[in-house]
């Protein structure tokens, strides 16, 4: 398994829009993005700092997509 470099949440935005989610809203610091096809959704925190790996693990099981493919993109 390749190791999970940090990631700030705009860089995250931008790989899973890459594959295939939308913004879907957005409350208070918390954006939801959801998939149109598989009706997948992920929560990010928009904050300035970079995502702990465990909050990032926990999007990217949720989004249902591996760390392999999220890196890649």
């Amino acid at each position: 398994m390749p190791k999970l470099p940090s990631f700030k949440p705009r860089q995250v935005v931008k790989k899973l829009v890459k594959l295939g989610f939308i913004e879907h809203h957005q409350v208070g610091s918390h954006l939801t993005m959801k998939h149109p096809q598989t009706k997948r959704r992920a929560v990010i925190p928009m904050h300035l700092k970079d995502m702990k790996k465990g909050t990032l693990l926990s999007l990217l099981k949720e989004a249902g997509i591996d760390k392999a493919r999220f890196l890649i993109v």
